[in-house]
């Protein structure tokens, strides 16, 4: 593999500590603000609003840019967010920086997954995603617990002063190991292009099941704290090492995702949606003993990010001729999931059905992804097989009227 993919990673890494270290900074933020903990947590949709907004409009922007510019101008703006959180003087203003923050987001991995599969040989393309996605993954591990605790010792201006230095590190990685344009990649299209491949019915249904399957994860993990704590019998101390067992089981299937999906795109997807499934539907007994409790935790990461990878390449293959704004719209479809699966496993707690019951909605969920990746399958069959071609090309044939046929 080569040693660009490593620039995209560091990136990542920074991206992802910044988007899930707020989370443990919470009420450091809120004390030092002098806000409630509830207005405290805007900060969190606000980054996420952010990823949404800024994937596909920074993307549609950058179309015609050469991708590594791109890559380098979304880490500056990065950086740029980061130190404004860091120097905010009140709550609306890092409101504001947050925001920011957040909208190079989902172009960066977009675009870099782009890259990333340019840099490789057909057959390792979705091993070189996955290994961008490890600075994500890895973030989880050790990035966000690094940086809580600096937040905790230093205060928490110096956790976002501390990301924008690894996002001055991602931009000197990027500019010394990515190629100014990857060998065999992909003409930049520009903006008609790019949404011409979005009117795809196969690049919709791919972005309907990232949404279906992580939704299934976020459903569950959004309320990991009180599974663990009311029913497996852990401390409130204890739950941040059993989230870095989440980092870990989300490693395992980054990685494992990307060397099975370079075999087998769609079995590596339809494996990991049932694993999902059978995990998430197994909470409610796993978590009735500490040690089970960790495996489940674990599992749920590993089956979750399994099918990371083989969404992400699945989208871009689907809008081959313009993937880059594709690819940053599945980053927006995965935040699109976390807030709709955190909001359907909430719907499921306020029912009174139990603590586990958001598990139990993910679950649901994932075999919702299972039919969505069953549905794009069968188009995509009928649309390859030599019958489909055939009255693909019939249905648009023009019409052979009266006249013509008595000219003929």
């Amino acid at each position: 593999m080569p040693l660009a993919l490593l620039a995209l990673a560091v990136g990542a890494f920074g991206i992802g500590t910044t988007e899930f270290v707020m989370m443990g900074l919470l009420p450091d933020v809120a004390t030092d603000l002098n806000i409630s903990l509830p207005a405290a947590g805007h900060l969190v949709s606000a980054y996420a609003l952010g990823v949404v907004i800024g994937a596909p409009l920074l993307a549609a922007a950058t179309a015609r840019m050469p991708r590594r510019t791109v890559l380098i101008a979304l880490m500056i703006l990065f950086v740029v967010g980061n130190a404004l959180s860091a120097l905010a003087p009140d709550h609306h203003w890092l409101l504001a920086a947050r925001l920011l923050s957040g909208l190079p987001h989902g172009a960066f991995f977009g675009v870099g997954a782009v890259v990333a599969t340019t840099l490789v040989t057909p057959e390792r393309k979705a091993r070189s995603v996955s290994l961008m996605f490890l600075g994500l993954t890895v973030a989880n591990i050790a990035g966000v617990p690094a940086a809580t605790l600096m937040g905790q010792q230093f205060g928490w201006r110096a956790t976002f002063l501390a990301v924008s230095a690894i996002g001055l590190a991602a931009i000197a990685s990027l500019a010394l190991l990515i190629p100014a344009e990857a060998k065999g990649a992909p003409p930049a299209t520009g903006l008609r292009g790019e949404l011409t491949a979005l009117r795809s019915l196969p690049v919709w249904l791919s972005l309907g099941t990232t949404v279906a399957g992580f939704g299934a994860l976020f459903a569950a993990y959004s309320y990991i704290t009180p599974m663990l704590t009311d029913a497996a019998g852990y401390t409130d101390a204890s739950v941040t090492l059993l989230l870095a067992l989440f980092g870990v089981g989300a490693t395992i299937g980054n990685l494992l995702g990307g060397r099975l999906a370079d075999h087998s795109l769609r079995g590596t997807l339809f494996g990991g949606l049932t694993s999902l499934t059978l995990v998430l539907a197994l909470f409610p007994a796993l978590m009735t003993t500490p040690w089970t409790a960790a495996l489940a935790v674990t599992l749920l990461g590993t089956a979750a990010f399994v099918t990371g990878s083989p969404l992400q390449l699945m989208v871009m293959e689907k809008a081959a001729s313009a993937p880059s704004l594709a690819s940053s719209a599945n980053q927006a479809a995965f935040n699109l999931a976390n807030a709709g699966g955190a909001w359907i496993g909430g719907l499921a707690l306020a029912a009174g059905l139990g603590v586990t019951s958001p598990a139990v909605a993910g679950a649901g969920l994932a075999v919702l992804g299972l039919g969505v990746a069953g549905v794009a399958y069968a188009v995509d069959h009928r649309q390859t097989s030599p019958l489909g071609r055939e009255r693909l090309v019939a249905t648009h044939k023009p019409e052979r009227t009266e006249a013509s046929s008595l000219q003929g």
